[in-house]
């Protein structure tokens, strides 16, 4: 779960999420970078919950609930909109 994914919405501009821990950890904080859709600005930390990935923000409030689907995770945000969260694609080799 640790290092950057990529956070993207339905009509919305996908964003960077870093999330960081210790290697292996269920939860810790998560940075957002510029642009993210809905409150997502907000996120500051991420759970692991049965095998659901959960972002609060820094009051504990559910921002949204993915569960691992395919190497991404999807679900849909606090406010009803579907969320997707991937890696980013690997630089080209040179």
């Amino acid at each position: 779960m640790v290092g950057r994914w990529m956070l993207s919405a339905p009509n919305a501009p996908m964003c960077g999420m870093n999330f960081r821990g210790p290697a292996g950890a269920r939860e810790g904080s998560v940075a957002p970078e510029g642009g993210c859709p809905g409150k997502f600005f907000l996120s500051r930390r991420w759970k692991l919950d049965q095998d659901a990935l959960v972002i609060n923000d820094e009051e504990g409030n559910a921002l949204a609930s993915m569960a691992l689907a395919d190497g991404q995770y999807k679900g849909q945000a606090a406010a009803g909109f579907p969320v997707t969260l991937a890696r980013p694609p690997a630089p080209p080799q040179q």
